[in-house]
């Protein structure tokens, strides 16, 4: 139990030390959704709209353009919080935070400064952002670790990987923001974990059935999750779709009432949402969308078919690619054929093909593919754990062979490289405006200094050394999680690949 509550807080603090960005359209526009819904008792965004360019105008009002379940989620949190908010220590404590030089030095010269609403805004952001974004994100990576363990990985190597996953890829930086993307990555994740049986998949469906009992809640919980993976980004319904189908195909039968069930909770709370909002049970925010109709009228909601640049771009490009950033998740291609070819959890397999390929695939048809203001590829975060999961499970069979695993390591503290630098460069996320996103916007950030807000500006550092106490953290961490598995890390015995025979 020490390793998996060591990896939850060693992801959770690492993704709450980065604050989320400032001034930007696409969070604003869910927490604006959230405070009307706490503080105006409304879903109209008409007293907040003026910070985002994310936003739907019908019949004379503004409303987010997003799917509502990421604010949805807030909106128990704010419902607390905003009490306390207004407590007058509260407030001058606010009032003097803001005033910090090192959180000065990261304001525009023209800019309007850090009023106390300001302030307090970006406090709700930060801590709305930890309990619902950052705290599933980490437990994500528990659940990436206990799924490594369900493959009969070590411990040591399933815990390197779980920081692989959390830590030197794309999934970083969106566990400390308000987006939607890194929730669904949970979400997904999550229901495909509840859903894997604990038995070896060599166990055929008819046998399951018949050792399931009737009302499992476990089958509650995956459509829960499903259906709100769905209401929280739209496209979440390829993937949830296909992980539905493995639940019922490894699961039985016994098991389509109650998923279904928990599917249709959230789905209803859509409903009644977009009937409130634009008189509809269908999820239109996207067609009502005041700045972006030339895209979104484009196709299906800006959806055509897969462009052979988009494709690449997504994967290998230096402006948006997930292998540029995270060359280690290139592991997941030799370690999809060798997992088939061992002949073991061929159902899985399928999910973790099918789930990821779905999400490229749309995200590839989209003639907005690059997703704005992104630090990687944004839109296809939620098929992360899906493509890092055998990538991570082919470095544990690596592990036994010491040149094989330093190449595997240095491939991973390259990642993490990459992402960091990225995504704490300057106080936005790169602008879809410079596809030189490296030598246009990034390294220069670097080379002056501008670097996101972090909590060791707090402590009065500035620039990249207010990252030092991060990088810390990580390496205190790593060791912590592997100083068990010192026989491991020095030369550990291969564990040999099983292949099932069919009886």
């Amino acid at each position: 139990m020490r390793r998996p509550l060591l990896i939850f807080f060693l992801l959770l603090i690492s993704y709450a030390y980065v604050l989320p960005r400032w001034s930007d359209w696409n969070q604003n526009s869910r927490l604006n959704l959230v405070l009307a819904m706490v503080d105006d008792g409304t879903v109209k965004i008409d007293r907040y709209v003026a910070n985002t360019g994310d936003y739907a105008i019908y019949e004379g009002h503004a409303y987010t353009d997003k799917p509502p379940g990421l604010s949805l989620m807030a909106v128990p949190v704010y419902h607390v919080l905003s009490p306390l908010l207004n407590l007058p220590v509260v407030e001058a404590r606010l009032a003097a935070l803001g005033g910090g030089a090192a959180f000065a030095q990261t304001l525009q010269a023209d800019g309007a400064g850090l009023g106390g609403e300001r302030v307090r805004f970006a406090l709700v952001q930060y801590v709305l952002t930890l309990a619902v974004v950052a705290t599933s994100s980490a437990g994500l990576g528990v659940g990436f670790f206990l799924a490594l363990q369900r493959l009969e990985v070590a411990p040591g190597p399933a815990a390197f990987g779980a920081l692989a996953f959390g830590l030197a890829t794309s999934a970083a930086p969106y566990a400390g923001n308000f987006y939607g993307h890194q929730l669904v990555a949970a979400l997904l994740f999550g229901a495909f974990y509840v859903a894997w049986p604990h038995a070896d998949s060599a166990v055929h469906g008819a046998t399951r059935l018949a050792l399931r009992p009737m009302w499992d809640p476990r089958a509650l919980l995956c459509g829960l999750l499903l259906g709100w993976a769905v209401i929280s980004e739209y496209p979440a319904v390829l993937p949830g779709s296909i992980i539905g189908l493995y639940a019922l195909w490894v699961r039985g039968l016994r098991w389509l009432t109650l998923l279904v069930l928990g599917g249709i909770i959230p789905l209803i709370l859509l409903v009644t949402y977009d009937l409130i909002a634009f008189g509809t049970p269908l999820p239109i925010g996207y067609a009502h969308s005041a700045l972006w109709q030339d895209q979104h009228t484009t196709g299906f909601m800006s959806i055509t078919y897969p462009q052979l640049d988009a494709l690449v771009g997504l994967t290998f490009g230096a402006f948006r690619g997930l292998f540029f950033r995270a060359p280690w998740l290139l592991l997941a291609m030799p370690g999809l054929v060798i997992w088939w070819r061992s002949g073991r959890w061929r159902a899985e397999w399928w999910v973790l093909l099918l789930a990821s390929l779905s999400l490229l695939l749309f995200y590839g048809s989209s003639m907005m593919w690059w997703g704005g203001f992104a630090a990687g590829p944004r839109y296809i975060v939620p098929l992360i754990p899906f493509l890092a999961l055998p990538a991570a499970w082919l470095m544990a069979q690596l592990w036994a062979k010491l040149r094989l695993r330093l190449v595997s390591v240095g491939l991973v503290v390259l990642s993490l490289l990459l992402v960091w630098i990225e995504a704490t460069a300057r106080q936005l996320f790169p602008t879809d405006a410079l596809r030189n996103t490296w030598t246009g916007y990034v390294f220069p950030a670097w080379l002056e200094g501008d670097i996101a807000r972090n909590l060791g500006m707090a402590l009065g550092l500035s620039g990249p050394w207010s990252l030092l106490p991060l990088l810390g953290l990580i390496i205190f961490g790593t060791i912590m999680l592997l100083r068990d598995d010192a026989q491991v890390l020095v030369l550990p015995q291969r564990r040999p690949l099983q292949r099932r025979y069919d009886q």
